[in-house]
């Protein structure tokens, strides 16, 4: 199977579930009075309560804070149940940050919840993730001209409050440009800590295949996220390649000029990037970073700022 085939049914498969989602949002069990509810609007607005009642037209909820409010369906962006464990004591919501699961690059073990879809916007291009299934979840990625195409797909697995790891693949290719190139990269993540602070390391071994010439190389990151404010925090990401597989060069003899191939490993490096992530809503977020590029052991400022734009859909 081709890998763009591979990355299609991926997208299709997610759109299916996402349509099913937006269809049964609405489908609520009134008969649990003490279940709590959160209903996001389209502006942004949100409301937490108990649902009283829902017809055809409108939706009742009991707020805590301003009582009963009657809410037009065409108004209702999404209906969600809130758990006993994302309330405090004295009855307030802690918002489950879907953006928690990413850093700029780089993915986390903390799970996308299911129905919990979002779009990042970067500068180079779109990046659409969404949550199919319990701790499962796939995307696509891609820039503004359409080369590469990425899907890519992740499975958190929960080992406690503040530990959790995840599996995972990113699987490309060049798509109209070269529909024979592409690769792919298997990976493991360990995450320590929740949504609101977290440090992550993530491992693989990606394999690229480019007009029939190969290689593979193992990757790995660093990355961390850390809470200072109300809706700022820092963030931190890195990619750090290893040393690829060999390339034959060209070499000149000192002494008699000539010329006479070798062959030289593909070399490694790095790309750090600390930024600064400011929380607009429940529904987006905004962030910014400036880079380093790490290569022949020196240090050098990767001209471009990463700048992106978080969006719930």
């Amino acid at each position: 199977m081709k890998i763009y085939s591979v990355i299609m049914w991926l997208l299709l498969f997610a759109s299916s579930i996402l349509f099913s989602e937006i269809h049964a949002q609405f489908d609520i069990d009134t008969t649990k009075k003490e279940q709590i509810y959160l209903i996001t609007t389209n502006n942004d607005g949100s409301f937490l309560g108990k649902i009283i009642s829902i017809d055809s037209r409108e939706v009742l909820i009991q707020t805590n804070t301003i009582g009963e409010v009657y809410i037009p369906k065409y108004q209702i962006n999404s209906i969600e149940v809130i758990e006993e464990d994302r309330m405090t004591e004295n009855g307030n919501y802690l918002p489950n940050e879907v953006f928690a699961t990413r850093y700029f690059i780089t993915t986390n073990g903390l799970a996308i919840e299911k129905g919990e879809n979002y779009i990042q916007w970067n500068w180079y291009g779109p990046d659409i993730q969404f949550g199919v299934g319990k701790n499962f979840g796939v995307g696509v990625m891609t820039s503004w001209a359409g080369v590469p195409v990425i899907g890519t797909m992740k499975y958190s697995i929960p080992l406690g409050d503040k530990f959790s790891c995840g599996v995972g693949s990113l699987i490309g290719t060049a798509s109209w440009v070269s529909p024979e190139s592409g690769g792919a990269l298997p990976f493991g993540v360990l995450t320590f800590g929740d949504r609101k602070s977290n440090l992550n390391i993530s491992g693989g071994y990606s394999f690229l295949s480019i007009e029939g010439d190969y290689d593979g190389r193992p990757l790995f990151s660093i990355a961390g996220l850390a809470k200072i404010g109300k809706k700022v925090s820092l963030v931190f990401d890195s990619f750090i390649a290893g040393q690829g597989g060999y390339i034959k060069d060209m070499e000149y003899d000192p002494i008699t000029g000539k010329p006479y191939e070798v062959l030289k490993r593909r070399k490694g490096g790095a790309l750090l990037i600390p930024g600064v992530r400011l929380e607009f809503s429940s529904q987006n977020t905004f962030q910014f970073g400036f880079g380093g590029i790490i290569a022949d052991g020196e240090i050098q400022p990767f001209p471009i700022p990463m700048v992106q734009w978080y969006r719930k859909i």
